[in-house]
């Protein structure tokens, strides 16, 4: 069987889900807010790693920059040409454990819980290893989870909302034993059919996420609860990690 993050069924049943348009609309706002932090000048090289359907990597070509986007899925990267035509984006569909371009990018972003999938551990510590050999001197990566303090307060949920087409979502979240993983299984009702998926990832403490990215080789690491630049305290609802080269 394939690996849930591998299986085009899953993204074709989930996309509505997990790109709806206000979603989409949002992405203008947080592409803004990267290049604040990041202090990028016009004309740098961005590489967005899982880029999925591209949203973010498209509103960074529109502000200037020279953007690369990855992704593992074919149909997303379908996606995302057909929806972001002539924006200069450069589309790569690669497995995130073998995508490598040494020295060539100025940023790297990793965002929308896009890191953790893999089975072992050391797979997800190679991504990290990539993405350090792909940036330049004076680079820096920015990746974006769901951190294991966030979870802590609600380990185990269940909660569910309407789908755009009149069908129903429901999701349900558990944590492991161990705390190193969660259990996640997501629910599509849509008139008589139902659509069941159950996956697990890694999830990390900032701690962790720090230690992992030092070992993969970044020199400094800054723990931020939003975009903003917020601090990653009991307040905050997301875990980024700055990681410079």
């Amino acid at each position: 069987m394939l690996p849930w993050f591998e299986n085009e069924e899953f993204w074709r049943e989930a996309f509505d889900f997990v790109f709806p348009e206000a979603r989409i609309q949002a992405a203008e706002g947080e592409a803004a807010a990267i290049l604040a932090l990041t202090r990028l000048p016009q004309g740098s090289a961005v590489l967005d790693l899982c880029c999925g359907l591209g949203r973010h990597a498209h509103c960074l070509a529109r502000k200037g920059m020279r953007v690369t986007g990855v992704d593992r899925s074919a149909f997303l990267l379908d996606q995302a040409r057909s929806r972001y035509p002539g924006t200069g984006v450069e589309w790569i569909q690669e497995d995130m454990r073998n995508f490598q371009r040494p020295n060539s990018f100025d940023l790297a972003v990793n965002l929308f819980t896009s890191f953790g999938y893999f089975e072992e551990a050391s797979e997800n510590l190679r991504v990290l290893e990539n993405l350090r050999a792909c940036l330049r001197p004076g680079g820096s990566l920015l990746i974006d989870l769901m951190g294991k303090e966030i979870v802590a307060k609600n380990p185990l949920a269940t909660w569910s909302q309407p789908l755009g087409d009149g069908g129903l979502f429901v999701g349900r979240l558990e944590v492991l034993p161990g705390w190193d993983k969660v259990r996640v299984e997501w629910i599509f009702v849509r008139g008589e059919s139902t659509r069941r998926f159950t996956f697990e990832h890694y999830i990390y403490s900032g701690q962790e996420l720090k230690q992992m990215l030092l070992q993969a080789g970044f020199v400094k690491v800054e723990l931020l609860g939003d975009l903003a630049g917020g601090p990653y305290d009991g307040h905050a609802s997301r875990l980024l990690a700055w990681a410079k080269v």
